[in-house]
């Protein structure tokens, strides 16, 4: 299946990530940032909480979900005021594939190899909260224009949550990179419990997982590359 022994993605989900210089541009990542000093109560991830990864090729996509394995979410009455989360990238789960199968096993192979996460010497990836501030009236989700074909990824706009309450930043760091990155959520925090629903774009190639880059194509219509844009979707709990 030749989607399968070329996909590349990114995944990584921090739980509570976004990434731009102001509120109103695309979601991108820049340097890392100093880390928010934590104040108030300290909740613990709950283990129902989702982090889900869709990648994109010219001739298909795939998708699935990376665990949290260790995680805590700082609250000081309804302010978040800092966190921090491990993500198990040898836990990596493809969900358009049989488990077990020839092809499974292929692409995460590929997934798990220095072409990509380089898990053997980077096996989890880590996202602290550097800042939260309210998403104001006049905010604006920008999208990124792509390369259209069957499987163009999806619109930020598209993914974000319909009514976004916050704009939470964190530094992200997979393979041995920090990056910060910075995008809206809805977030509700009611009686010691914190839930957190978010959907945003990345460039996957911040990272330094650049296999098939979408910028090295020589000629975009014959379909030879991965798209660098990766989909996060997060629904997590705290508490």
């Amino acid at each position: 299946m030749k989607i399968t022994k070329q996909f590349g993605l990114f995944l990584a989900a921090a739980m509570i990530t976004f990434a731009c210089s102001k509120p109103s541009d695309t979601v991108e990542a820049t340097e890392a940032q100093e880390v928010a000093e934590a104040t108030g109560t300290t909740l613990t991830l709950a283990p129902t909480s989702t982090i889900s990864w869709r990648g994109y090729k010219p001739a298909g996509q795939h998708f699935g979900k990376i665990p949290a394995t260790t995680g805590t979410l700082t609250v000081n009455g309804d302010q978040i005021t800092g966190g921090s989360f491990t993500f198990d990238i040898t836990g990596l789960k493809i969900e358009d594939l049989e488990e077990g199968s020839e092809n499974y096993g292929k692409l995460w192979g590929h997934l798990q190899s220095a072409d990509f996460f380089d898990a053997a010497n980077h096996p989890t990836a880590t996202f602290e909260i550097t800042g939260a501030e309210p998403f104001a009236a006049g905010d604006v989700i920008a999208d990124t224009e792509q390369f259209a074909t069957d499987n163009t990824p999806k619109a930020e706009s598209e993914l974000s949550p319909a009514n976004p309450t916050h704009w939470i930043s964190g530094n992200l760091t997979m393979r041995g990179t920090t990056k910060n990155i910075k995008f809206p959520a809805a977030v509700t925090i009611t009686n010691g419990t914190v839930t957190a629903v978010a959907g945003f774009n990345i460039d996957r190639t911040a990272w330094g997982l650049s296999y098939g880059d979408e910028a090295s194509a020589v000629d975009k219509a014959k379909d030879q590359f991965i798209y660098n844009t990766v989909s996060l979707e997060l629904n997590v709990t705290a508490n």
